[in-house]
């Protein structure tokens, strides 16, 4: 894959100081005259090149260029091939959709490719099924959980009553891991947990029993409640999470502030609510990547990078015919990419941004960053190891956080606070 991204830039890199025609520069033969790569892969290689060629053209708004190009990378893509040739679908839908914005063209009413492709694995299969196989399946979440769970166990051991809230419980697997670190705990009166729902209320109370269950089984005391809201921004403004004054409160926060980048007031309201709150600590786990340029070619190119890795991954975690894997490639990742290259305002809610900019953000709320403990940091170098992979999943401990990549290409963040 390295191989494969290297010498299309450096392809795309000739060319466009060259300023070829956007077509005939593709039938050069200079990538596979230096690569020794198997007709597959120059495949692949053709494919990156096209789409950044592609890209660039929408920049320069030289959309006729662009539209050829991009039907040329629809053609080479394939939902079932390389890692590659699945992306060029989705970046290739992008781009259309892009283009007919950018030219005032409405984008056809019948399903897209993409859109068939998937229909029949989103029939059979719930997209909350596919969110807890990426977790099993895929190393990212269960690093960046694990961790995450030692720290708090190691904040929260000591008290007798422990709140935990939950800001987009999922399958709340998670959760299992906390209780077992708490279940030799003789002080501990009560774990509760308040789960924040904006939807999936049905989802959200079945996460509920399970936990329940797995509670009693360890003869744990254990509360589970649930919170719906419309919108995260109204979170705070009632009052809805009860909570009670000798309870030790504790933030957990997994891939939910992302979501509202593109609506700062809502974010802040939300921060606020939590600030007024001051857990005693919060737990912080977003995506590691820079998709909030306000420039289009910079935004694609990282966004390019970024699920280039994304699905190696995939390809090295998960066959290539599984059901859930159609449905994270398509319904999920598809959309968000989609969104990432097509759309501007506050239509493109799909918006990451790095740590760094976390960082800053939450000094603005009095949070200071507690540096992970060794114990925390074992957890996740375990689960890495447990993974294998011939060391394609990789752990960069970032100032006191933790940035878990694939070969090298950041992927997620974890990162712990406490409030003044």
């Amino acid at each position: 894959m390295e191989e494969i991204l290297m010498v299309a830039g450096e392809k795309f890199i000739q060319f466009s100081t060259n300023r070829v025609d956007g077509v005939s520069m593709l039938i050069h033969p200079y990538g596979s005259s230096i690569s020794g790569l198997c007709s597959d892969d120059e495949r692949d290689v053709d494919i990156i090149h096209t789409l950044l060629t592609a890209a660039e053209n929408v920049s320069t708004r030289q959309f006729s260029a662009a539209a050829s190009l991009v039907s040329r990378c629809h053609r080479m893509a394939s939902a079932s091939g390389s890692p590659v040739q699945r992306l060029g679908l989705h970046f290739s839908a992008a781009l259309e959709q892009r283009i007919c914005r950018e030219c005032g063209v409405e984008m056809p009413i019948k399903k897209s490719r993409v859109e068939r492709d998937q229909d029949h694995a989103g029939l059979a299969l719930g997209t909350n099924n596919a969110f807890l196989a990426s977790h099993q399946q895929l190393p990212f979440g269960q690093v960046a959980q694990f961790a995450a769970m030692q720290a708090l166990i190691e904040e929260v051991r000591v008290s007798r009553k422990i709140h935990v809230i939950d800001l987009q419980i999922r399958s709340g697997i998670q959760w299992t891991a906390l209780m077992q670190g708490l279940v030799d705990c003789s002080s501990l009166q009560r774990l509760k947990i308040t789960a924040v729902g904006t939807s999936d209320q049905v989802y959200v109370e079945e996460t509920g029993k399970r936990l329940q269950s797995f509670a009693l089984s360890l003869n744990l005391p254990f509360l589970f409640e649930a919170v719906y809201v419309k919108e995260m921004a109204a979170l705070f403004v009632d009052d809805v999470i009860r909570v009670e004054v000798d309870e030790t409160v504790a933030v957990y926060s997994f891939m939910m502030l992302r979501s509202m980048i593109a609506r700062p007031e809502a974010l802040e309201s939300v921060m606020r609510g939590i600030a007024r709150m001051r857990p005693a600590i919060m737990v912080v786990s977003e995506v590691e990547a820079n998709h909030n340029s306000p420039s289009f070619i910079d935004r694609f190119t990282e966004a390019l990078l970024f699920y280039t890795a994304y699905f190696d991954c995939l390809e090295e975690c998960m066959e290539r015919g599984n059901e859930y894997r159609k449905i994270l490639e398509g319904r999920f990742f598809g959309e968000g990419i989609v969104n990432i290259v097509a759309s501007e305002g506050r239509e493109r809610v799909t918006r990451n941004v790095r740590v760094r900019v976390w960082r800053e953000y939450f000094r603005r709320f009095g949070m200071v960053e507690t540096e992970l403990s060794e114990s925390s940091r074992y957890q996740a170098r375990l689960v890495v190891e447990q993974f294998g992979k011939g060391g394609c999943c990789n752990l960069e401990f970032d100032g006191k956080g933790l940035i878990v990549g694939w070969k090298g290409t950041p992927i997620q963040s974890l990162t712990v606070w406490k409030f003044l």
